[in-house]
């Protein structure tokens, strides 16, 4: 997934953590009870929250890229033939096209260099650096001409900084080519969520299934380029994937499409707030990680820099 990635309200598509799919933007929200919303958010909040560290036990046994084809194929099928039998049209070759690109860079670029990363880089870092998407965002959108406000610019330096201070700790401890893919990947998320806003993608569950299937093709054919190559596996990666399939992408995806239908938008995603420190406990608990001085630094500074940013396009789509 990426295994947590924030959203962009404003766009017409909202980008979803974990690499769990794009999800089309939702309605007005609809009156429902506060238990369900509680369930659905706290579904969001700790099953996206507990995927970095659900990866990085994955990718122990699987080769990083064929993981994720097999993850996405499994779960972009189900989700396409959902979407089939509810009514949907077959997607045109051109939603087909553009689904492999933006595909691509979400699931390959994003998701695909997490799991690569995750393979020295602890999940409570991955999961804070992938918690800058939105920065990157806010970047690219100024290089097309949107200009940032001065609130902006300090969200992104307050970002960028808590980046160096978790990327100059991996570098003496993580691969180094893990430490660059983990800073890239949400990079390509960003670009992949930009691209999808640009091009005619399908509509609705039918717009994820055609990027989740597209980017498993590609993941796929990445990987057996790269020589990677599936032997035997134990049952805990075999219990890992499942989990990453049917909690991360399904019942994940499943609940936050509920949310931006039902609720208001910065209800929906404000999980871009909570996953990181979340993905971060589930490390120390589960994973054995160590909570040192640069994570502690830069896990404040990254969500207070989202927070910067994001509250701020919030309002702006709103006024």
């Amino acid at each position: 997934m990426l295994a947590s990635m924030p959203a962009v309200v404003a766009a017409p598509i909202v980008s979803t953590p974990s690499g769990a799919a794009p999800v089309a933007r939702a309605s007005a929200p609809a009156t429902v009870s506060p238990p369900q919303v509680m369930l659905a958010l706290l579904a969001v909040y700790v099953i996206w929250g507990s995927t970095y560290l659900v990866m990085r036990w994955a990718v122990a046994e699987l080769p990083p890229m064929l993981m994720g084809g097999i993850r996405f194929s499994v779960a972009g099928g189900i989700l396409y033939a959902i979407a089939r039998l509810r009514g949907a049209p077959a997607p045109s070759l051109r939603h087909w096209i553009n689904g492999f690109a933006v595909g691509g860079l979400l699931f390959v670029g994003g998701n695909g260099f997490v799991a690569i990363a995750e393979r020295s880089v602890s999940s409570g870092v991955a999961a804070v650096v992938c918690a800058t998407m939105p920065l990157w965002l806010a970047l690219m959108a100024w290089g097309g001409g949107e200009r940032p406000t001065g609130r902006e610019w300090i969200g992104q330096l307050l970002g960028l900084g808590g980046v160096a201070v978790l990327v100059g700790d991996q570098l003496g401890t993580a691969a180094p080519l893990d430490t660059i893919v983990i800073v890239l990947a949400p990079i390509s998320w960003a670009a992949g969520s930009m691209l999808s806003k640009r091009i005619a993608i399908a509509p609705g569950m039918m717009g994820a299934a055609t990027e989740m299937i597209g980017g498993s093709v590609l993941m796929a054919l990445v990987g057996l380029s790269l020589g990677e190559r599936i032997h035997a596996v134990s049952w805990e990666a075999i219990g890992s994937m499942a989990y990453l399939i049917g909690l991360g992408s399904l019942v994940g995806f499943t609940a936050y499409a509920w949310l931006l239908q039902h609720t208001r938008p910065a209800v929906a995603t404000s999980y871009a707030f909570v996953n990181p420190p979340i993905a971060v406990g589930f490390g120390i608990l589960l994973g054995g990680e160590a909570a040192g001085w640069p994570l502690a630094v830069a896990t404040p500074l990254i969500v207070g820099s989202v927070v910067l940013v994001v509250l701020r396009k919030r309002t702006a789509a709103t006024t």
